[in-house]
């Protein structure tokens, strides 16, 4: 579906909803974890509705000051405060005719919520500084990897805002929870980043992609995509991908997504090459773990957090050796 790369059962189940719910002008609340690719699918939503031929538009919640959100959203007239030097179009009067999609909807402040709202029921609005009601035709799209649920039990967002979004909810898994679309993402992202770089990528040794498969990526398609981008810079043009492994064996929030029971036995070539690593690190420094020249500098690691991934592995020091 358009961008959208994948063909496992958990994606083919999200693509049904989207083609389900597109052809209406109900408003979708696509949750999952940041980088899982919100809105790669909110763009297939807008894509695959009778408004395709009409604008997208986009604004990201989170990135936009409180202070001036208000006005990226609804517009302002000159002078309706400081700065103001000119009128200026709001997202919901760009998106007229189209879709409007809002990402990180979460991240909007309660003052600005009742606005939101009423904009959403009635489809009218004000710009700052003008008094003039504006109606608009917008079918909304939003995002989130907040629960919003919780904020509401919380007090933080409104509970009829939540309603109106939550018409048809959509949860994009993470991308640790279908493994089984990496190949087909590595593949893409090689192809794509090649092409970018004027390089011809010609192997994608097995043993990378058996790593690839197993890492848990905590940062999830834009995690994969970045490294991907790293490792097609890194090959040699006509060779095989060279993917930095070290880089993300070591991360920290990587180690917290890793099952470490028994039963995950067939995952666990990623981990051993951990405590590999880690082990060479410490028998070069002669075990000493703390200090400019301890193995937790040489592995870019807090002392702390390196003692702890000892504990998890199992990694004990010889007898001989001391720790400082």
């Amino acid at each position: 579906m358009g961008e959208v790369v994948g063909a496992s059962l958990a994606l083919h189940e999200v693509l049904q909803q989207v083609g389900v719910v597109a052809p209406t002008d109900s408003a979708v609340l696509i949750t999952g974890e940041t980088g899982t690719g919100k809105e790669l699918v909110a763009r297939a939503v807008h894509r695959l509705s009778a408004r395709r031929d009409r604008t997208f538009v986009k604004l990201n919640c989170a990135a936009i000051p409180t202070g001036l959100l208000e006005s990226e959203l609804f517009g302002h007239e000159k002078g309706a405060f400081t700065g103001a030097v000119e009128r200026r179009l709001g997202r919901f009067e760009l998106a007229d005719g189209g879709t409007l999609f809002l990402d990180e909807v979460g991240d909007i402040p309660p003052e600005l919520q009742p606005k939101l709202l009423r904009v959403l029921q009635e489809q009218e609005f004000e710009r700052l500084g003008s008094a003039k009601t504006l109606k608009v035709n917008v079918r909304l799209v939003a995002a989130t990897h907040r629960n919003l649920g919780k904020l509401v039990a919380e007090g933080k967002f409104r509970s009829d805002l939540y309603y109106r979004l939550h018409v048809f909810p959509v949860h994009i898994p993470a991308l640790r929870e279908r493994r089984e679309d990496v190949p087909e993402l590595v593949r893409h992202f090689v192809a794509l980043f090649a092409q970018r770089f004027g390089k011809k990528i010609e192997r994608i040794p097995p043993e990378t992609m058996t790593a690839l498969e197993r890492y848990p990526w905590p940062g999830n398609v834009r995690e994969l995509e970045h490294l991907i981008e790293r490792a097609v810079i890194l090959s040699a043009p006509g060779g095989e991908l060279r993917v930095p492994l070290n880089d993300i064996i070591l991360s920290d929030s990587a180690i917290d997504h890793i099952d470490m029971s028994p039963a995950l036995a067939p995952r666990a070539t990623l981990l051993e090459s951990e405590r590999e690593l880690i082990r060479r690190a410490l028998d070069g420094c002669g075990w000493i773990i703390g200090g400019p020249n301890g193995a937790a500098t040489q592995l870019g690691l807090k002392r702390t957090t390196l003692l702890s991934r000892m504990k998890k592995m199992g990694l004990t020091r010889p007898k001989r050796a001391s720790v400082e």
